[in-house]
């Protein structure tokens, strides 16, 4: 009997000790990552403050309305749309809308609302005069299929005169609808750990990068296949309805002075012809910039202010002749 009471508060022992450890541990970890300057729990506090699990698994998951979150230092509102930025004004047949649609660069990751692609297009158009809805449907880590299916399900309503495919070399992938265990949605520690753990045993260099998506953009690929059958549907119903759609292919920032990914800006220029889509390679703005003059912040790859910019001078002109 002796020895089953020690053998149990031994057990207990471990577990309160296992149980303060691991809760120190996450106070000072939170404590640590307040200054907002840990890519990795941004992402993870945007995932969890902004969106919630969709009902539609086409989308796995949809901004949380009207609401905001503080992310890297930078504010993101959403509308009653969903959408990244103010409310949306009543539908006016004679004002031009233009429509973005995209991932996290679309929705400005790291940069504040007014420096954003479509902040900056909305303001080119009224320095021309002219008076422009420029409407961001960027959603982080959304693909292709993704954020299509979002504008049949969620965003039709907004009648857009114009749709722009913000187009990223991460738009074919497959992507895993995710979600995480209860620790992973809950505690910064168990986010740290797994992202360590990952990286430690998947490490890639470039050329591992060249190879993932020589695979991903493979005709074969299941990825490849289901986002050509989504700009298939987008083009379809832009043609039904008279909707001009444009297709800014935007590169990966990793090495922008000896791009490596041409072979599928090739590729996508074909997608868009085919589709009947404007196309945009925003590329050569880009090309030659530096890492530390692009990038959201260090270890973020994400276009900063002055990258949207330049996209958005890049589209602008072919917007505005259109």
């Amino acid at each position: 009997m002796t020895r089953v009471k020690t053998a149990i508060g031994s057990t207990l022992l471990l577990i309160v000790s296992v149980t303060l450890a691991f809760a120190a541990g996450e106070l000072l970890l939170r404590l640590k990552n307040s200054s907002m300057t840990n890519y990795d729990i941004e992402m993870w506090r945007y995932a969890k403050e902004l969106k919630f699990r969709s009902n539609d698994p086409l989308m796995a998951f949809e901004h949380v309305k009207s609401t905001s979150a503080l992310l890297q230092s930078v504010k993101i509102r959403t509308n009653e749309w969903g959408l990244r930025g103010g409310p949306v004004p009543p539908r006016n047949p004679n004002v031009r809308r233009i429509l973005v649609l995209g991932g996290s660069i679309t929705l400005g990751w790291g940069v504040p609302e007014d420096e954003t692609i479509t902040s900056k297009l909305e303001q080119m158009f009224a320095a021309d005069g002219q008076h422009v809805e420029v409407l961001n449907g960027g959603v982080g880590n959304y693909n292709a299929v993704r954020y299509v299916e979002r504008f049949f399900k969620r965003l039709e309503g907004l009648q857009p005169s114009d749709i722009v495919v913000h187009y990223f070399l991460r738009d074919a992938e497959d992507l895993d609808p995710g979600g995480g265990n209860f620790l992973l949605r809950h505690s910064e520690l168990a986010v740290t750990v797994w992202i360590a753990a990952h990286r430690l045993f998947d490490r890639t260099g470039e050329q591992s990068l060249i190879d993932h998506y020589r695979a991903v953009y493979d005709p074969a690929a299941p990825g490849f296949k289901a986002m050509l059958s989504a700009l298939e549907r987008l083009r379809d119903y832009a043609a039904t309805n008279n909707i001009k759609v444009y297709f800014a292919m935007t590169p990966d920032v990793h090495n922008l002075v000896n791009y490596p990914f041409g072979f599928i800006h090739d590729m996508m220029r074909g997608v868009a012809e085919r589709d009947g889509f404007i196309y945009v390679d925003l590329l050569p703005g880009l090309q030659g910039l530096e890492p530390n003059q692009l990038w959201a912040m260090p270890g973020d790859p994400h276009p900063n202010a002055l990258g949207h910019e330049i996209m958005a001078h890049a589209l602008h002109p072919v917007l505005k002749n259109q």
